[in-house]
């Protein structure tokens, strides 16, 4: 599973002491793993981007301030849970009832509200501003996301899902992310790896963006 590679990087591994603590300083993290503090400075900075972490300045006594790192609640999404076995289960449940195609109504209801929600942030004119638009919603929905440029087009990965766990029985549910894809960024996507099947990332190209 992804999020268990995560965790055995120093990023993932930041991540797992500041659960356990709380909060701590880039000092206390680098004399923690036996790095320099510029080394976790510049993890920190990413999981910053990422929208996993956040930083705030507290006074331990009369010294001056001390920067403090903490994790955001959209960090928890990486931390083991039960949500994907139960939204399996009633998911499974309506299949069962109702049939494939109740299943089917779900989804593009779900995917509509999302392309939605979606085309009101990701409207810029130039294809790469839009294409950073979207991985932004992305990351502000709790998923570790990035892109880059590859040749004719670009390549957006998300390196954690919090759905990863139920799209192996509902494989249907990866119908959202193409169709936001389709509705917001345009051209052409073909999605090259996924978590689902125990890739490293969801990942995307998209070509043909206008």
């Amino acid at each position: 599973m992804q999020v268990d590679r995560f965790f055995q990087s120093t990023r993932g591994k930041i991540v797992a002491e500041l659960r356990r603590r709380g909060s701590a300083s880039a000092a206390e993290l680098a004399a923690l793993f036996g790095l320099s503090p510029n080394a976790v400075r510049q993890q920190l900075v990413v999981l910053e981007r990422d929208g996993l972490v956040e930083e705030a300045s507290v006074r331990r006594g009369p010294t001056k301030p001390t920067l403090e790192f903490s994790l955001t609640t959209a960090a928890d999404k990486l931390f083991p849970q039960n949500y994907d076995k139960m939204l399996s289960a009633v998911l499974r449940e309506v299949k069962s009832k109702y049939g494939e195609g109740a299943l089917e109504e779900i989804f593009d209801s779900i995917a509509r509200r999302a392309v939605d929600k979606a085309k009101d942030r990701v409207n810029a004119e130039q294809p790469e501003e839009r294409v950073a638009q979207l991985t932004e919603v992305l990351r502000e929905g709790g998923v570790v996301a990035e892109y880059s440029l590859i040749d004719g087009g670009f390549m957006l990965q998300e390196h954690t899902c919090p759905y990863s766990g139920v799209v192996k029985e509902h494989p249907e549910m990866c119908s959202v992310i193409h169709q936001v894809l389709d509705e917001t960024i345009g051209g052409e996507h073909r999605q090259i790896e996924s978590l689902a099947s125990g890739g490293k990332s969801c990942t995307f190209e998209l070509k043909g963006v206008r």
